[in-house]
């Protein structure tokens, strides 16, 4: 008999959270995916890792496979609002009842490994969504989906499929007590999803991770495509977007950041790899959606939400609102998890902020505003109890001013929840 939606999504939660309690290894999943008919081998996939842009990457390459006519998955994590965001056919979310149809086969086929003693334990929250997407994709008839990596990439749970092509955006310190605190020592991670004879594009790196994914892919016999190796013309970067000419076409990317013409260009490099052409790659790459990162959800004054929850995102936002935006008032509301490191991501941003207002998103694991508060030495900054108490202080603000959300996806995805009803 099928769970109803709200006590599988509570099932997930109890499991705790995806990322402490993260048993990184491949033998569950493996053994729970072949018990459900392995559907990972099931349809084409893209298999996507990097600590930075790999889930806008993921939103374009998806929009252009299904622009070319072909019925797509997309796998990303974390969700904003709601965990069937996590799971899309053809752009849409799971809905509430097929969401619940996937997690209750997932769950009982585990139960019964559990009593059988295939399994040493039920699968962790990020293992048993992953199970979810693979079964949901199969039973859809997915032809090609994208999967993004929830952590690393060696051991991730989506690291179970022999994929067309895999690609590594750029890599950067995030996560460290579990893929470690030096650059070679993630992108060696990272580098796990690279497969024998099949194509890898890598973004833009430094040096030492680009060292350790040329070697992974030399050993394996991968053969390896630089996305920055592309010529890139006529490059504009606007306050909503950017355009640019490569391989003799222009690309037109609704993305917002100068740090998302390197996506878009990764994206690019991946798709014609793939074969798709020219007309594919612009128009999909146009149409493109990806919420909650340097999302404009509304104008007069212009309000953003950002997830720039690592000090790569912190450096991407506080580029883009100096370039864009200097001179004007800005209103920033920040909120953080406490696995983050406010000693670095603080300083990038809150001496950009005119208003600066501190709020506690609504999990267990967030920092308390008035914590952050005392560890940056803020003492000007507001505090609200709330997101819904940072909002109304928004209303404040001057149809001139700028309005940013930042520091935790989860409280872009609380925002975004109140904003859009």
């Amino acid at each position: 008999m099928s769970t109803p939606y709200p006590d599988s999504v509570r099932f997930l939660y109890a499991l705790g959270n995806e990322y402490k309690t993260i048993k990184l290894g491949l033998e569950r999943i493996l053994t729970i995916l072949e018990a459900l008919g392995s559907p990972h081998r099931s349809g084409q996939f893209i298999h996507v890792a990097g600590t930075n842009g790999k889930g806008s990457t993921c939103a374009m390459i998806e929009s252009v496979l299904r622009r070319a006519g072909m019925r797509t998955g997309l796998y990303t994590s974390p969700h904003l609002v709601e965990p069937t965001e996590r799971i899309r056919i053809n752009g849409i979310p799971l809905s509430p009842r097929e969401f619940t149809a996937a997690f209750t086969r997932v769950h009982e086929t585990a139960e019964r490994l559990l009593h059988d003693g295939a399994i040493d334990m039920h699968p962790t929250y990020f293992e048993t969504v992953t199970a979810m997407a693979f079964v949901h994709f199969r039973d859809a008839g997915a032809q090609v989906t994208v999967l993004e990596t929830g952590m690393g990439g060696r051991l991730d749970a989506t690291n179970v499929v022999d994929p067309l092509l895999s690609v590594i955006t750029p890599v950067d310190f995030d996560h460290e007590k579990f893929l470690g605190y030096a650059i070679p020592q993630i992108a060696g991670e990272k580098a796990g999803i690279i497969k024998p004879g099949r194509p890898v594009v890598v973004s833009r790196q430094h040096p030492e991770a680009m060292q350790v994914l040329e070697q992974r892919a030399a050993e394996v016999g991968a053969p390896l495509l630089r996305a920055s190796d592309r010529r890139v013309d006529h490059l504009t970067v606007h306050a909503y977007g950017s355009r640019f000419h490569t391989g003799g076409f222009q690309v037109e990317c609704p993305l917002i950041g100068a740090h998302q013409v390197e996506n878009a260009l990764t994206a690019v490099a991946a798709l014609d790899a793939l074969g798709y052409s020219p007309e594919q790659i612009a128009g999909g790459i146009q149409s493109t959606v990806w919420p909650g990162r340097l999302e404009r959800v509304r104008q007069q004054p212009d309000l953003f939400l950002d997830g720039a929850h690592n000090p790569a995102g912190a450096r991407a936002l506080a580029g883009y609102l100096r370039h864009f935006h200097h001179g004007k008032r800005v209103w920033m509301v920040f909120g953080a998890m406490r696995d983050k490191d406010l000693h670095v991501i603080g300083p990038m941003l809150f001496p950009l902020a005119s208003e600066l207002i501190f709020t506690t998103p609504n999990q267990t694991r967030a920092f308390q505003a008035e914590e952050i508060r005392e560890i940056s030495g803020e003492s000007r900054a507001r505090v609200a109890p709330s997101p819904k108490d940072a909002l109304a202080l928004l209303d404040a603000a001057a149809p001139d001013d700028v309005l940013v959300l930042t520091g935790s996806l989860y409280l872009v995805g609380e925002v975004r929840g109140l904003l859009m009803g």
